[in-house]
């Protein structure tokens, strides 16, 4: 007879005592190089809307429209994945939206007029927003916790790492191939990876928390014997029924501090990246450097991205959640206020580097590591999609903020606005952050700390018992 599957099958405990081997690497790498192209199609609009200019395919107004609907998308994607999510399951919906901006990015390489251009660069603007949401918060079911801060930081250098393949394969490319090409590249590479997906896991904790047992403990069994490999593992966590939590849970305290201190950070990480980063060529120019010059700089600061956010996956598990944001925004703040106080030519980029390193230690921390680890398995993708949808909210707002500012103020009054902004995330992270560092997902899940009734109708999951 076959051996009797135990409703409570514990996944999130069996899944924490696993030794990191190589399928923590396989997920790693098949869903880092999806965040990649997510990272690499965002960023290609730099290279690729100076082409577009040039050759009279497009005007300066449309290509104001092309940025705002890649906006608009994301904010869009980040939005529904949370439900498709969390309804339908990890799986389909990661495989769904590399299939969407794979599928669009490759119309827009035969786009006949800018018009149609700007429709389909929404609907990749759909499929990018939604990867950012599922990848990371995915990532972050499979992992133990001892090493969940560093392989969700290496997301975020694989999303960052988009940023200087862009710009180099467009200088690369578009010379010889025109910006079509681009697209054509973005989109054959995030279909090949929806290839490779089709054998990445469903996560067993989304399965366990929708009841769906029978399924979570089979594929509970096909990872612990890759992961063992002949050898007895330790012995997994023990449990408690914890009760299960609907989308209302969201609005009502505790889970509602969480929900409103995920918005606020993502808001502010946003607003530094697309209204001062994205903006640093501007700046320089408006400085008196010129045109080579200033994106000379930019790119030096640029290569700040991928260190920042390699020390921030460095150092999650080592210093803890709130006092690497903390310190960083503490850094950002201290670099910000010599960045307008510095007219060295030679100082200039050295200090925007520091600038920029903290703010991307900030980016793997909050985008990829802290907010999917604030809210339990049942609605954590419709928790952190309703924070990115905030946070991309803000970046439709940002450039006419950043424009008042500096028109007004000059750098001064941008930086000052990323002040007060890191100011405002120090102090509410201190408050009303929690530490997730080496805790089980499940230890986090406020509302059974609480000792709320169990929903009528629903069941009950397993959390580890103190």
């Amino acid at each position: 007879m076959p051996e009797p599957v135990s409703p409570a099958v514990n996944a999130g405990g069996r899944l924490d005592r696993l030794p990191i081997g190589p399928f923590h690497r396989r997920v790693m790498w098949l869903i880092g190089i999806g965040m990649f192209f997510d990272g690499f199609d965002i960023y290609i609009a730099a290279t690729v809307l100076g082409a577009t200019l040039k050759s009279g395919f497009s005007t300066l107004p449309m290509n104001a429209w092309f940025v705002s609907a890649t906006f608009v998308g994301m904010m869009a994607g980040s939005f529904l994945t949370g439900f498709f999510g969390d309804r339908y399951g990890r799986r389909f919906t990661y495989q769904a939206n590399l299939l969407v901006f794979g599928l669009a990015a490759l119309g827009a390489a035969f786009a006949p007029n800018m018009t149609v251009l700007i429709a389909l660069r929404f609907i990749m603007g759909v499929g990018l927003g939604a990867e950012n949401v599922v990848g990371y918060s995915t990532m972050t079911e499979f992992v133990p916790a001892r090493s969940r801060g560093r392989f969700l930081g290496l997301m975020a250098v694989f999303v960052v790492t988009g940023l200087p393949a862009a710009s180099l394969i467009g200088y690369l490319v578009i010379p010889a191939f025109g910006w079509r090409a681009m697209f054509a590249l973005g989109g054959l590479g995030a279909l090949a990876v929806w290839y490779a997906r089709k054998n990445l896991p469903e996560s067993p904790r989304w399965l366990e928390a929708v009841g769906r047992h029978a399924e979570a403990e089979a594929l509970m069994r096909s990872i612990e014997a890759e992961a063992a490999r002949g050898a007895p593992l330790p012995p997994a966590a023990a449990m408690a029924p914890v009760p299960q939590l609907g989308l209302a849970a969201l609005f009502r305290p505790p889970l509602l501090s969480r929900l409103l201190l995920g918005c606020l950070c993502l808001v502010v990480i946003n607003t530094l990246l697309y209204g001062f980063v994205t903006w640093l060529p501007t700046f320089f120019i408006r400085q008196g450097l010129s045109v080579a010059t200033s994106f000379g700089y930019a790119l030096l600061m640029g290569l700040g991205a991928p260190v920042g956010s390699a020390i921030g996956a460095l150092t999650a598990d080592r210093w803890g959640r709130k006092p690497t944001i903390i310190g960083a925004s503490a850094a950002a703040i201290l670099f910000g206020i010599l960045y307008p106080m510095t007219l060295d030519p030679v100082l200039l980029p050295l200090v925007g580097f520091g600038l920029t390193v903290p703010i991307y230690v900030l980016v793997a921390l909050l985008f990829g590591i802290y907010i999917p680890e604030l809210f339990p398995t049942e609605v954590r993708l419709r928790a952190s999609g309703l924070c990115n949808t905030a946070g991309r909210g803000a970046t439709i707002v940002t450039p006419f903020l950043v424009v008042s500012l500096f028109e007004a103020y000059g750098i001064a009054g941008v930086t000052g606005l990323m002040i007060g902004l890191l100011a405002l995330q120090i102090v509410a992270v201190a408050v009303f952050g929690v530490e997730p560092r080496r805790q089980s997902l499940e230890s986090l899940e406020p509302a059974l700390a609480a000792g709320g009734p169990v929903p009528e109708g629903r069941g009950a999951v397993p959390r580890p018992v103190a």
